[in-house]
């Protein structure tokens, strides 16, 4: 299987970038090997710093759909390779940039909202469009980003938020061109370089024990919610309404409970 990313290191700086044609969505195998990847830099003695971006039309759509469509007992697996990937890259010893385009969706959301820094491209919008997708999860990394008000309007209509409203709502350091995305975060990831690896390591611990809250557990406590949400039998009409693109239908009535 070939990996959906690439890596390289250049005077401490590790980038990897994600490249899974057309929308960038891992399948259960792409989260775990992702996770692995950025593990593996994040004790490279060549790295410092890490920037994680991606190539093609946005930065990530989450998970495979289709593949969760044909195999929905992958559930188990990809949460925990969704799991892995984000706490790779929150407890990653080494800071860890995101610099975002296009869609930010899903799992997306949870690499971004892990990390320790977020540059985006003017044209980056950030979505959960989950509720929609028949699963839960990503709205702990969620409020890494946004406020509690804001991140529950997303998460109950789905609406993504444009890269100037993140940018004011202080979610990202900076917006710029697409064109200009990965030097903006490389000169960022440069400057860190340059200074003390273990000083900037200490500082990354320091900074993760003060969090309010464990990230980690939450979003375990989010993915129990998914799992429960793929016993529902309407979780399946959504996958399949997005694998035939047309609308879902669900048999209930507005306000009926079950």
């Amino acid at each position: 299987m070939t990996a959906p990313f690439k890596t390289t290191i250049d005077q401490g700086v590790a980038e990897i970038v994600i490249e899974r044609p057309p929308v960038n969505a891992l399948d259960d195998a792409g989260w775990h090997a992702l996770a692995d990847e950025i593990t593996r830099v994040g004790r490279d003695a060549d790295a410092r710093v890490i920037v994680l971006r991606a190539e093609g039309r946005g930065f990530c759509a989450g998970v495979d759909i289709k593949e969760l469509d044909r195999h929905p007992e992958k559930i188990v697996s990809v949460n925990a390779g969704n799991y892995r990937s984000f706490e790779a890259v929150h407890r990653n010893p080494l800071p860890v940039i995101v610099a975002v385009h296009g869609f930010v969706l899903g799992g997306g959301i949870g690499l971004a909202g892990a990390a320790d820094i977020v540059v985006a491209a003017e044209d980056a919008s950030f979505g959960v469009p989950e509720v929609d997708r028949g699963a839960m999860g990503g709205g702990a990394h969620l409020q890494r980003l946004f406020p509690l008000q804001k991140v529950r309007m997303m998460y109950f209509t789905g609406e993504p938020i444009g890269a100037a409203e993140a940018y004011r709502l202080g979610a990202v350091e900076k917006v710029v061109p697409r064109a200009e995305l990965r030097e903006a975060a490389l000169a960022i990831a440069r400057k860190i370089a340059a200074k003390s690896g273990a000083m900037i390591q200490l500082a990354k611990e320091s900074l993760n024990g003060v969090e309010d809250g464990n990230l980690e557990n939450k979003y375990r406590w989010e993915q129990g919610f998914t799992l429960q949400a793929y016993m529902n039998k309407d979780s399946a009409e959504t996958r399949r309404a997005f694998v035939e693109k047309r609308d879902a239908s669900f048999d209930e009535q507005p306000g009926a409970r079950k």
